[in-house]
């Protein structure tokens, strides 16, 4: 599993970065740097790109849920891209689990994403 987590100059984008499947390892590794960034900057955008994705373990898909929970009103808007119809579907199941705005960008979007994440 790869991610890779990448701090916009605005301070207020997070871009993350995930292949292959993510663990419960992998979110002790990056979930303290997202959640220093919402201690540092309030609340955050977040373009989560798939590339390879192959979802999460059941013990990384309970971490993903209490990060929501705790954070519910921290993340204004999140994009995810992809180009799976399972990564579009998933979008849908995180919007109880957070405030932000939610939406789903096909890989061939990736400009609209970004313009997207970055509107004020």
């Amino acid at each position: 599993m790869s991610i890779e987590i990448q701090e916009e100059a605005t301070g207020k984008i997070v871009v993350v970065r995930v292949s292959g499947k993510l663990t419960a390892e992998d979110y002790e590794r990056f979930l303290p740097e997202i959640e220093q960034l919402v201690d540092r900057r309030g609340k955050i955008r977040i373009l989560f790109e798939m590339e390879d994705f192959h979802g999460w373990d059941l013990a990384a898909g309970w971490e993903d849920l209490k990060f929501g929970i705790r954070h519910y009103k921290d993340i204004e808007r999140l994009a995810a891209v992809g180009d799976k119809a399972w990564e579009h579907a998933m979008t849908t199941l995180w919007r109880p689990f957070t405030s932000a705005e939610v939406r789903y960008f096909d890989r061939s979007e990736a400009e609209q994403a970004r313009r997207w994440i970055e509107a004020e």
